[in-house]
């Protein structure tokens, strides 16, 4: 199914696992009052992860596909910043906030190296 390939790219696949874990704390963790400001902006960034890996695998070049996977780290951080908040105001724990932090990590740096695989293949 080469139509919609980003569906085998191990970085949307991590990021789909990082996606329901990020709303499943969202709706265990944070109060209700937060659901159209904090809980919402958290939201919208984690899903802005695999929708710009999505749209920019089927991009012509692949410095285009490189640009989409900076706007999906771009929104990676949003949610690494929501996370702080989260833990700025008692909404998560220490732990709940580090074990996060691992997952966000590990879909940076996989975000990281495609790009820069992208962009070194460009430029050859």
């Amino acid at each position: 199914m080469r139509k919609f390939r980003f569906r085998q790219f191990p970085v949307y696949q991590d990021g789909l696992i990082f996606q329901k874990e990020i709303k499943r704390l969202t709706r265990d963790s944070f109060p209700k009052e937060e659901r159209f400001c904090l809980t919402s902006q958290i939201w919208r960034a984690v899903d802005s992860i695999i929708l710009n890996i999505a749209e920019g695998s089927d991009r012509n070049t692949d410095k285009d596909f490189a640009h989409f996977l900076n706007i999906a780290h771009s929104s990676l951080n949003e949610v690494v910043a929501c996370l702080d908040l989260a833990l700025n105001s008692n909404y998560i724990t220490e732990e709940t906030h580090t074990k996060h932090l691992t997952q966000a990590e590990n879909v940076a740096n996989q975000i990281t190296a495609f790009r820069k695989k992208l962009l070194d293949s460009y430029s050859k």
